[in-house]
């Protein structure tokens, strides 16, 4: 029996490399989904059943009841590093092998995102656009920038894209890097060249702050209205992390208030969201949609890495990058 495999939410598997569409094609019936992205664990069940190996993009979340009331899966492979959006204890409990992309395939393409919403941000380069396109060049002494040279940037998360961007912003910009990460050792966060601090010195020290931390219960919505009170007034906050790390509601008095002066985020609580977004009303605000790991390079790779997922999971072989393993003695897949 070909198996059934659904590509559900993902707006760049195979669009761009149409190649590993036909590789997977190959290997079983293949039908994109679009759901809800806050859709209820029953319904997208019921909207996925009968499909065996599911490819999926960072919404909808598979949580508990999605697996209680799911048919038979035997793979969730997603196409990105984050899990976050899935339940693995859960997965685990129903025999579901869940892989993701092995993270230094999307590093680079993410920290050089980094870099570019910053300096975007710093030298005021949409406002600046905007004058030439609308015939205001004469306004250009208007748009005064910041240099990024000598600052002091605060890494929340030194880990595989944190790290990557820290070493940018040291022997690049030569900026002073602290950095925030109780699961990296201080010895290794002092070989790259920052500085380990605890997070209320990163926070009341930064000049400018940039998030790289896992989603987890724990740090769900850690910059609050009391870690906003404790930065430098003026400080420039990037996210391209998850949105949910930030309490939209103290950005927002933050940015009101002039604690925040500018804030640069690929990622958005909530995501998508509309035009009718409170935070978009800000004009010191630059929101781009969750394209990170959107290079031709790095969407290469991570077709690759789905697709073999599929093909060592149908050929009995235990894929790369299980994020699950206790799944592997009663993995649904091997039992087939």
């Amino acid at each position: 029996m070909r198996p059934r495999i659904a590509i559900v939410n993902s707006s760049s598997f195979g669009r761009h490399f149409p190649d590993h569409l036909e590789r997977l094609t190959a290997l079983g019936e293949v039908q994109r989904l679009d759901v809800p992205a806050q859709i209820d664990g029953r319904a997208l069940a019921e909207a996925l059943c009968g499909f065996q190996i599911l490819i999926v993009s960072v919404t909808p979340r598979f949580g508990p009841e999605f697996f209680a009331y799911k048919d038979e899966t035997w793979l969730i492979a997603r196409h990105g590093i984050g899990v976050d959006n899935i339940h693995l204890p859960s997965a685990t409990a129903h025999g579901v092998l869940v892989t993701r992309v092995i993270p230094w395939m999307e590093r680079d393409a993410v920290a050089e995102l980094t870099i570019t919403l910053l300096l975007t941000l710093l030298r005021r380069i949409p406002e600046a656009a905007a004058a030439v396109r609308e015939g205001r060049w004469a306004e250009r002494a208007a748009f005064v920038g910041w240099e990024l040279r000598g600052r002091t940037v605060g890494l929340i998360g030194f880990g595989n894209i944190g790290s990557r961007v820290g070493e940018i912003l040291i022997h690049g910009f030569h900026a002073r890097v602290l950095a925030f990460d109780p699961g990296v050792p201080s010895e290794a966060i002092r070989e790259a060249g920052a500085e380990p601090v605890d997070l209320e010195t990163l926070l009341r020290e930064a000049d400018i702050i940039s998030l790289h931390a896992t989603l987890t219960e724990e740090n769900f919505h850690m910059l609050s209205h009391e870690a906003f009170g404790k930065m430098k007034p003026g400080v420039i906050l990037v996210n391209t992390a998850r949105g949910e790390l930030i309490d939209e509601a103290a950005l927002m008095a933050a940015l009101e208030s002039g604690r925040v002066a500018g804030a640069a985020l690929d990622v958005v609580e909530g995501e998508p969201i509309g035009p009718d977004h409170p935070l978009l009303r800000f004009p010191n605000v630059l929101i781009v949609p969750h394209i990170a790991a959107y290079t031709h390079e790095t969407l290469r790779r991570m077709g690759e890495k789905v697709i073999s997922d599929v093909e060592r999971v149908l050929r009995g072989e235990i894929p790369e990058e299980v994020v699950n393993p206790e799944v592997l003695p009663r993995a649904r897949a091997f039992r087939k």
